[in-house]
C-alpha cells in the first residue's frame, strides 16, 4: 500500500534557522542514507568549520568548502505515520508564484520566530503570506529557545503577542512549540531543558496535520470542454466531453451544469476503442451522453445536482502578478478557470503584499510585478467556480493581459454580487420549466442558427431605433428567425400594472419576455431606453445560457462601454451598422454561415 505524502511549508527569516530544523529533521528520522551524517561531520572537521545540521541540505562536498547552502525546495524526510515533503523555496518571489500558480501545493505550515529576537515585523509579514495562500493548518516553532535559557515566561509572552496578531489575519495555530533545532530540544523528541512545556514536538504536531482529501473522494467537478456531435450513420448523439477534476463519475448520476444551471441524468460514458468503464475518477477525460438532451456550452462545470459550485460574478482572491505593465482598475483583462473565459477587472484591492520583502499596504491602487493582491474580481459574464480550499482544480485561474499570462491567483471565498437574488429565481424557474420535446439544440438545427440576443444601447436620440429595425429586417430576410423586441411594447403589456419607476421589476419582466423568446429559439434584438447599459448583467442572468450581443452607440472618446461588444457612433449609417453587427455575429458562430 502505498505511503500517504504530505507538503508542508517552513516558513521564517533566513536568520532563524530554518535550514538548521530541516537539517535536524533529516538527521532525527533517520532519513539521511548510512553515513551522509558522519561524512559532513568529517568534512567540517577537515575544513576546520564547526558543524552544523543546516550543512545536511548541501549537496555536494564542493559546494561545502565554498560556503554555499543549495536551493532545499523539495527536502523529503519521514514518520512512521507518512512522508513529507518540505517546499522552502530559495525566494519569496518564487515560492509566491508556485503557490497560485500550482506548482507547489503545501497543505500545511511551520511558522519560525527567534526566541532571542521575539515577535518582529518579519514575523508578520510571513504570517500573513500564509494567509494570503489559504494554508490554515499551522504550527509556530519559537527556535533558538535555549538562547534564552529555555525561559517558559518569553515563551509565553511570544504566543501571547503573536497569536493576536495571527487572529487577526485569520490563522489560528494548533500549537505554539518551544524548540531549539541545535540542541535538538523537541524536534522529534522531548528533552528535560523543556520539562515545563507539556506539548507535542514538531515531529508529532506535524503527523496531527490532516491531509487533504483524495481528489477522487471529493464533490464531482468536470469542466465541460467541448461537444461533440456526429450526424453520420445515424448517430446524433451529443457527448459532452471533459476532464473530471475532482470526484468519480458514473452511469445514472443526475448532474448539474454551472453557472445555467440546467439539469439532466448521466446516460453513459462513451471512451474511444476501450470497454466502457464503470466510472472515471478524477485525472481522468471522457465523454458522456445525457438522457435528457440539452443545451451546454465550453466553460461549464458539471457538478452533482446536491453538490454544485459557486456562481457569481465576484470573487474575492489572491492574485499573483507578473505581468510587465501593472494591473489597474478599470483595464479590462481575461480571467481562464478550468476551461471557462471572461472579461474581468477589478473590483476592489484590499490589500497588498511586496514578495521581495513581504512589505504590504492598504494605500496601493494597482498590482505591481511580482506583487500579490488580496482583492475582489468582477467578471463580466457569471462563472462557475470552487474556493481553492474545497476543490483546487476549480479554485485556481490565470489573467490574461492582451495576450500574454500576466498572473494566476487562488479563490479564496465567493462574494455575494447584486445578481444573486436574481440567479436564485432563475435557477427555481428553470428546474421547474416544464420542456416540450423539441429541445434548443434541435431549434438550433432546424433554424440554422442558435437562440441569441443583440441588445442596443446608448444614450437617447443616438440612432438606436433605426439601427435595430434595420437589423431585424436584414435577419429576416436572410432567413433568421429573428424578432424585434421593443422595451416599450413590454411596458405598455406586461409591465401596465406596475409603477414606471419600478426598475427593478421592469427588468426582472424584460428578461423573463427575453428568455421565453429565446427558448422558442429565436434570434431577439432590442433597444430600449427602459433598459440601459448597466441593466445587461440582469438580463443575462436570467436568459442564460442564451448569449447577449451588447451593440453601444456612442462616440468615440468615451470609447467601448465595460460589458459592451461592438461601439458604433451615434447616428451611423444603418446600412454600414447592419453590417457591421451582422459580421461581429457571423465570427461568433450565432447567424446561418454564409447568409450576411
Amino acid at each position: 500500500m502505498a505511503r500517504e505524502t504530505m507538503n508542508v511549508v517552513i516558513v521564517g527569516h533566513v536568520d532563524h534557522g530554518k535550514s538548521t530544523l530541516v537539517g535536524r529533521l533529516l538527521a532525527d528520522t533517520g532519513t539521511l542514507g548510512e553515513g551522509k551524517l558522519e561524512h559532513i561531520q568529517a568534512v567540517c572537521k577537515s575544513q576546520g568549520k564547526v558543524f552544523e545540521y543546516a550543512f545536511l541540505l548541501d549537496a555536494l562536498e564542493e559546494e561545502q568548502g565554498q560556503g554555499i547552502t543549495i536551493d532545499s525546495a523539495r527536502v523529503f524526510f519521514r514518520t512512521d505515520k507518512r512522508d513529507y515533503i518540505i517546499i522552502d523555496a530559495p525566494g519569496h518571489i518564487e515560492f509566491l508564484k508556485n503557490m497560485v500558480s500550482g506548482a507547489a501545493r503545501a497543505e500545511a505550515g511551520v511558522l519560525l520566530i527567534d526566541a532571542k529576537e521575539g515577535v518582529r515585523e518579519n514575523s508578520r509579514r510571513h504570517g500573513y503570506l500564509l494567509s494570503m495562500l489559504g494554508i490554515r493548518q499551522i504550527v509556530v516553532a519559537v527556535n533558538k529557545i535555549d538562547l534564552v535559557d529555555y525561559s517558559r515566561q518569553v515563551f509565553e509572552d511570544i504566543v501571547r503577542e503573536y497569536r493576536k496578531f495571527l487572529a487577526e489575519v485569520d490563522i489560528e495555530p494548533s500549537h505554539f512549540i518551544p524548540v531549539s533545532a541545535r540542541e535538538g530540544d523537541f524536534v522529534a523528541a522531548r528533552t528535560p531543558a523543556l520539562s515545563w512545556y507539556d506539548g507535542p514536538t514538531i515531529l508529532e504536531a506535524m503527523d496531527g496535520f490532516e491531509k487533504r482529501m483524495p481528489s477522487a473522494e471529493l464533490a464531482l467537478r468536470m469542466p465541460v470542454q467541448d461537444v461533440y456531435k456526429f450526424n453520420t450513420r445515424g448517430d446524433d448523439r451529443r457527448i459532452v466531453v471533459g476532464r473530471v477534476e475532482a470526484g468519480t463519475l458514473r452511469a445514472g448520476d443526475k448532474v448539474m451544469f454551472s453557472p445555467s444551471y440546467k439539469t439532466s441524468t448521466v446516460e453513459g460514458i462513451q471512451v474511444f476503442n476501450a470497454p466502457v468503464p464503470e466510472g472515471v475518477e478524477a485525472g481522468r477525460s471522457a465523454g458522456i451522453t445525457l438522457t435528457e438532451e440539452i443545451y451546454v456550452s465550453r466553460g461549464e462545470i458539471m457538478s452533482r445536482l446536491d453538490l454544485a459550485p459557486e456562481v457569481s460574478t465576484k470573487l474575492r482572491a489572491n492574485l499573483f502578478w507578473l505581468g510587465r505593465k501593472p494591473m489597474v482598475p478599470g483595464k479590462r483583462y481575461k480571467l481562464k478557470l478550468a476551461t471557462a473565459e471572461t472579461e474581468v477587472t477589478i473590483d476592489e484591492i484590499h490589500r497588498i503584499l511586496d514578495a521581495s520583502d513581504l512589505s504590504s499596504s492598504i494605500e496601493k491602487h494597482s498590482v505591481e510585478r511580482h506583487d500579490v493582491a488580496d482583492l475582489v474580481l468582477r467578471t463580466r459574464h457569471q462563472i462557475a467556480f470552487d474556493t481553492v480550499s474545497n476543490i483546487e482544480a476549480t479554485g485556481r485561474f490565470v489573467i490574461v493581459d492582451e495576450y500574454d499570462i500576466a498572473g494566476g491567483g487562488i479563490i479564496r471565498e465567493a462574494v455575494v454580487d447584486d445578481l444573486a437574488e436574481r440567479r436564485l429565481e432563475s435557477r427555481i424557474r428553470d428546474l421547474a420549466w416544464v420542456r416540450g420535446d423539441i429541445t434548443n439544440e434541435q431549434r438550433a438545427q432546424l433554424n440554422r442558427h442558435p437562440a441569441s440576443m443583440v441588445m442596443v444601447t446608448g444614450a437617447a436620440d443616438t440612432g438606436k431605433h433605426a439601427v435595430a429595425r434595420a437589423l431585424e429586417v436584414a435577419l429576416v430576410r436572410s432567413e433568421h428567425r429573428a424578432y424585434l423586441l421593443d422595451g416599450k411594447n413590454v411596458v405598455l403589456g406586461v409591465d401596465a400594472d406596475i409603477a414606471f419607476d419600478d426598475i427593478d421589476e421592469l427588468v426582472r419582466r424584460f428578461g423573463e419576455v427575453t428568455h421565453i423568446l429565446l427558448d422558442a429559439g429565436h434570434l431577439v434584438v432590442s433597444t430600449t431606453n427602459v433598459i440601459g447599459l448597466a441593466d445587461h448583467l440582469a438580463i443575462q442572468t436570467q436568459i442564460s445560457p442564451f448569449k447577449m450581443f451588447i451593440v453601444h452607440l456612442g462616440p468615440e472618446p468615451e470609447g467601448l462601454p465595460e460589458g459592451a461588444d461592438l461601439r458604433l457612433d451615434p447616428h451611423p449609417d444603418v446600412g454600414e451598422a447592419v453590417a457591421a453587427i451582422t459580421n461581429a455575429l457571423g465570427k461568433r458562430g450565432r447567424l446561418i454561415p454564409g447568409s450576411l
